[in-house]
């Protein structure tokens, strides 16, 4: 192997580059430090840098090759939805589920979609920081949720929207304090699309045509 190919070779194995710099720099930092401890102490911190990146990276690496690892849901955040076409698409996270960051009244919020629900709800903290006034008429819905059976009150966005989905006048079930942390998009607004479709990790929802 020729130095062009080489070069070429650690062009496409960053990680290896980055390692192999790193290493170079620390046996010269040995070499230089008799004769010039500051440049050697210089070289010796560049590498250990080096190398700190490199394993840094390595994980992250990892973590995205195996999306179940305690690193990869470390690393994982949602993210906005994305729009293709006609298409808002919701990519699935480490976790197995489909989040999404979306706008209630304006505020933004990390919702999961969930199938199995028949409200979209959201927390009290939540409701309050998005401005949602509950329905002093309604005496509540009963929901069963991962806590356990409660007793939700009623409130009506004035939107919500995420990717090139809106919905507005949206009845939000809101769950009591401490029983709800977790937002959740429910059928109450999944029914109002075209249609929606799990295709891999992605979950596509297709909005309904504007009325003309």
């Amino acid at each position: 192997m020729n130095l062009g190919e080489l070069g070429s070779f650690l062009f496409d194995q960053p990680l290896l580059a980055l390692t192999i710099v790193a290493i170079l720099l620390a046996v010269g930092a040995g070499m230089l430090s008799p004769a010039r401890p500051r440049l050697g102490h210089a070289m010796r911190n560049a590498a250990y840098l080096g190398l700190a990146a490199a394993l840094l990276l390595t994980v992250a690496q990892v973590a995205e090759r195996n999306g179940r690892s305690d690193a990869a849901l470390l690393l994982d955040r949602t993210r906005p939805a994305e729009i293709v076409g006609q298409e808002t698409v919701v990519s699935m996270r480490a976790d197995g589920h489909f989040w999404v960051e979306a706008r209630l009244n304006g505020r933004p919020v990390e919702f999961l979609v969930d199938t199995g629900a028949t409200y979209t709800g959201v927390s009290r903290r939540t409701a309050e920081r998005a401005g949602l006034r509950l329905d002093p008429d309604n005496a509540g819905v009963i929901l069963e949720t991962a806590n356990g059976t409660i007793v939700a009150r009623m409130a009506e966005a004035d939107s919500l929207e995420f990717g090139g989905i809106a919905a507005n006048a949206l009845p939000i079930a809101v769950g009591p304090d401490g029983d709800v942390e977790t937002n959740v998009i429910g059928m109450n607004l999944l029914s109002q699309l075209s249609s929606w479709r799990v295709e891999g990790r992605r979950l596509i929802l297709v909005p309904r045509p504007a009325a003309t």
